[in-house]
């Protein structure tokens, strides 16, 4: 199981890392002021296998591939949304972090719930129901298990 942490409609890349974070060295040290804006103590709080919760347009806003970097490097297990930014969805595919869409999961969680997602089957398990999400295909599926797509590439596999 893993826990909610959930966010409003259209949260945009600079709410997920401030641009003035842009410019430490590294994302371990960007990482530190993920959400900063809305939940200032969410490094603090998030564990391993965590997932964000987000309604409509998540990662709006500009394509910095930080942004869903600093959450895949906080150990989040994935971002299930009722909508994505276009380019962030891409990019987070491409580091291997899963974004999933779902138009229910939004409103049957709270804060701190407890889930279970499984990406293979495309269900999310709450506490009283299983609801549907995106089934991942195979092709991306492997990128994600390759833990994003230049891993993928390096490794040969087309």
């Amino acid at each position: 199981m893993s826990r909610v942490f959930k966010f409003h409609n259209d949260v945009d890349t600079d709410q997920i890392i401030a641009s003035q974070y842009l410019l430490l060295p590294n994302i371990e040290e960007m990482k530190v002021y993920a959400f900063e804006s809305i939940d200032p103590d969410f490094s603090k709080k998030v564990q391993e296998g965590d997932i964000v919760v987000a309604g409509e347009n998540f990662g709006c806003g500009s394509s910095r591939e930080q942004a869903p970097s600093v959450l895949k490097a906080l150990g989040v297990k994935a971002i299930v949304a009722k909508s994505f930014a276009r380019i962030f969805y891409r990019n987070a595919i491409n580091i291997g972090l899963p974004v999933v869409i779902s138009g229910e999961l939004y409103d049957k969680v709270e804060q701190m719930d407890e889930i279970d997602l499984d990406l293979t089957e495309g269900v999310i398990k709450t506490k009283d129901e299983t609801l549907p999400c995106t089934k991942l295909p195979p092709y991306m599926q492997n990128i994600l298990d390759h833990g994003g797509l230049i891993n993928f590439l390096n490794e040969g596999e087309v």
